[in-house]
């Protein structure tokens, strides 16, 4: 018995909404951009503890000691919860798949937690809800960010726009999308952490700032509701974590201002950096932003520029 799971890229924050607004994207051309989890029944004739096994196109920049793995610490994490319910936790070997950069600012540590902790449920035949995944799925994220938010994991898990709610019985809400836009995100293969990224923000915010973050955020879950696309993305900025983390992106004031002379609705910073977003409602344009982005953003021949739309799937066995 054996189950795959895959769990795709999420952009954080969304610019309009730090901390609070998560986006689950897909490549238009197929690609399964995120990682999978494989787990597979192991009989005590071939083993007597757990197995783990990393690979993928990220794998070496990850920790190679097992127990330092984000993956075997929501084995772990499942097997309490399971042992709480009165069942005893089988012998499994359990495979990820990390094809996606750490530090990418498309929700990475949240694709190994997603796919993890989907394809344990699946595979010991759907024991937790959805509500009490998504709280160990948002624990376990926690350990790497420093912080408890769920702006990479819930869109990551259940697809879509979500927007998340201070609610502990309901911690998120989907929102209507705007599925005729193209999401172009360009990775430029420099490391910007989390961590590093949260540090550059300011302890204390003017009052003015405050009230414009909630006005735009107010404002564009308004008009993702009435489908009023101009409205939605004339408010899609970031005066909270933007003006002070583009220092840590290459060339970022200059590319934003060329996306906009190609015809860019809106662009912005994904989740912490420093992956760049960029949306269009035509196909030709977003063409053309991939192209300018893949000659002038990327660092490295470890960069990559996808054109994307939403996806609404989320986790998914593959």
């Amino acid at each position: 018995m054996s189950v795959s799971v895959f769990a795709p890229i999420s952009i954080g924050n969304v610019s309009v909404g730090f901390d609070t607004l998560g986006l689950c994207l897909s490549p238009v051309d197929g690609q399964l951009v995120g990682d999978i989890v494989r787990v597979e029944k192991l009989l005590k004739t071939d083993a007597n503890s757990d197995q783990f096994i990393l690979t993928g196109t990220h794998a070496d920049k990850l920790p190679q000691d097992t127990k330092e793995n984000i993956v075997w610490k929501c084995i772990v994490a499942f097997n309490t919860a399971l042992a709480q319910l009165g069942r005893e936790p089988l012998l499994i070997k359990v495979t990820l798949e990390k094809n996606i950069p750490v530090s990418s600012g498309l929700g990475s540590s949240a694709c190994s937690v997603v796919a993890a902790f989907v394809a344990l449920n699946q595979f010991y035949q759907l024991p937790f809800s959805e509500i009490k995944l998504l709280k160990m799925m948002g624990e376990l994220e926690a350990q790497i960010s420093g912080s408890l938010h769920y702006d990479n994991v819930a869109p990551c898990f259940l697809g879509g726009l979500q927007l998340m709610l201070n609610d502990e019985n309901k911690i998120t809400q989907k929102l209507p999308t705007f599925d005729d836009c193209f999401w172009v995100i360009a990775y430029p293969d420099v490391e910007v952490s989390t961590k590093a990224a949260r540090e550059i923000l300011p302890a204390q915010y003017e009052r003015k700032t405050l009230i414009e973050f909630g006005q735009n955020l107010a404002g564009f879950v308004d008009a993702c509701y009435r489908q009023d696309k101009e409205q939605a993305f004339s408010l899609l900025k970031d005066v909270v974590a933007e003006p002070y983390r583009k220092s840590l992106l290459p060339n970022f004031e200059k590319s934003i201002l060329e996306l906009k002379q190609l015809g860019s609705l809106a662009s912005g910073i994904s989740g912490s950096g420093p992956t760049l977003f960029t949306v269009f409602d035509d196909r030709e344009s977003a063409t053309k932003a991939k192209d300018w982005l893949t000659e002038n953003y990327l660092q490295s021949e470890a960069g990559f520029v996808h054109i994307c739309q939403v996806d609404h799937q989320g986790a998914r066995k593959c």
